[in-house]
């Protein structure tokens, strides 16, 4: 960490500068847009009388903050001193401006998140990397915290702000340069393109989701200034499309209010200001009929299976070639939805066009929760089956600090291929769909067998002379589709083998 001083600073940006419009270089506020676009807010800005002329203007930069971009943030206001106020306002779809004022304001406290030390924001459930100073920042900034562009208030409030600035004042410290912790990606050869999960639960499947893509994800480059590490066409099966407990969610950084406010959300067909799409509005209100009429796509998928439950047309497309092909931005990731009867229950299939897994992969099961659910009531009360997820791409950010430390985390918790039943805290086997087998010896015949079962059932037998012979008819069919299940008939089998050759012997 090193501090460089000077007697006039202008504004340099060590992280996201091409994602910034940097307006006076010498200025001492710092506009924070949230999730409004940056354009958006700075004509904004202009239309309500606030200088955006380099020569006049107080405001120094105006950026977005998501949410994974605060480590990079903190950074960034560590480098520039002069920066002393800081204006937040517009659309907070995800609490980054609790977060950010929360480390600004009070802090943050050193813990251990999954035996990995890190610094949690007073307050807050949000953990980030413990390799900057505190001190510098908490307490030090003037922060105006503003609500929507749309409300009455916002423009009042930013009015009154710039007309009540005070004279500049020379930086009371200088530059602190605090590195992102370095990151070296390491994977393992797959077919990246092939990797299906089968889990009973929704946080069952994140946690094998993140365990996949940090051991398989293929590191390279997902734009001109991001790097990824990246799974394709993931195939993702949640068996028990049910909420989490609110305990369970939280070592995650989730909680289960946050995920039930975007089920409300993601059912809701109005547009927030600002944005230019929501799943929500693309699913209630976007698509028109022949007469120019809003088609709610999920009630005519209702009625399609109440109508006949045996129905294969209820399939949604969020995807509006004409308009979303050529935009460069503001496009949706959730692009098709189809719902089918089978097997006597109503499945879900999603397929998502991009995929960010640390902060949106199991927000967005909770989502399609939610929508499966309203269907299967409108449909005339279906039973709940399955939900399929496939992410084309699918990701995780190396660069995103804290998220990446979260992962390695839990990565690193996964004992074993046992499946944890939360509520008592026990292990048990993870069943394998295609069934389980029995071993046995048949010594007139000097064979081993080994029987495929299901239900109580005995579906198929193979017999073999050696372990190998076996393996290779259980092979052949396809008979197993859990890796720790072929690791156990691989051992039961060579016993059986080893057992055999004893009495031959003896």
């Amino acid at each position: 960490m090193m501090v460089h001083g000077g007697p006039a600073l202008a504004f340099e940006a060590l992280y996201y500068g091409d994602r910034l419009q940097v307006v006076n270089p010498s200025g001492d506020v710092g506009v924070v847009t949230l999730w409004t676009p940056v354009r958006v807010a700075a004509e904004w800005l202009a239309r309500h009388g606030i200088a955006l002329a380099p020569e006049d203007s107080r405001i120094a930069v105006i950026g977005t903050l998501y949410g994974d971009g605060l480590p990079q943030m903190v950074r960034n206001l560590l480098w520039n001193p002069q920066i002393t106020t800081l204006l937040v306002f517009g659309q907070d779809l995800s609490d980054s401006a609790a977060d950010l004022i929360g480390l600004l304001t009070l802090g943050a406290e050193p813990v251990f998140h999954f035996d990995q030390p890190r610094r949690r924001i007073c307050g807050r459930e949000r953990h980030l990397d413990p390799d900057f100073p505190l001190e510098p920042l908490v307490g030090q900034y003037r922060i105006v915290r503003l609500g929507k562009l749309s409300e009455p208030a916002t423009e009042a409030g930013v009015r009154a702000l710039f007309a009540d600035l005070p004279a500049r004042a020379a930086p009371t410290r200088g530059r602190i340069a605090a590195p992102l912790p370095a990151y070296i990606p390491v994977w393992f050869p797959s077919e990246p393109r092939a990797h299906t999960i089968v889990r009973r639960r929704p946080l069952d499947a994140f946690e094998e989701v993140v365990c996949r893509i940090l051991r398989f994800g293929v590191p390279g480059i997902a734009s001109t200034t991001k790097r990824r590490l990246e799974l394709q066409n993931l195939k993702v099966v949640v068996g028990e499309p049910v909420e989490d407990a609110d305990e369970h969610l939280r070592p995650y950084g989730f909680s289960l209010a946050e995920f039930t406010r975007y089920q409300l959300e993601i059912l809701s067909g109005a547009v927030p200001e600002t944005l230019a799409y929501t799943y929500g509005s693309r699913l209630r209100t976007y698509w028109r009929d022949g007469e120019g009429q809003a088609v709610d796509t999920l009630e005519v998928a209702a009625a399609r299976l109440r109508t006949d439950a045996t129905d294969r047309g209820a399939y949604i497309s969020l995807w509006d070639s004409g308009r979303d092909l050529p935009k460069e931005g503001g496009v949706p990731c959730l692009v098709s939805l189809f719902f089918r009867v089978f097997q006597g229950r109503l499945t879900l299939t999603a397929t998502f066009r991009t995929h960010n897994t640390m902060s949106a992969w199991l927000k967005n099961v909770y989502g399609l929760i939610a929508i499966q659910r309203l269907v299967a009531e409108r449909a005339g009360g279906l039973p709940i089956g399955p939900i399929t997820v496939f992410s084309h791409s699918i990701s995780i950010d190396p660069e995103s600090v804290d998220r990446l430390a979260l992962a390695r985390a839990i990565a690193g918790a996964k004992p074993d291929d046992l499946e944890l039943d939360r509520a008592t805290g026990k292990r048990e086997l993870r069943e394998d769909p295609c069934g389980y087998f029995t071993f046995t010896l048949d010594e007139a015949a000097g064979e081993l067998v080994a029987d495929l079962r299901a239900g109580g059932e005995t579906l198929t037998r193979y017999r073999g002379r050696s372990a190998y012979e076996v393996e290779r008819q259980i092979a052949r069919d396809s008979a197993i589709s859990d890796l720790g299940h072929a690791l156990y008939v691989g051992r039961q089998l060579g016993l059986l083998e080893a057992q055999l050759r004893g009495r031959e012997r003896g």
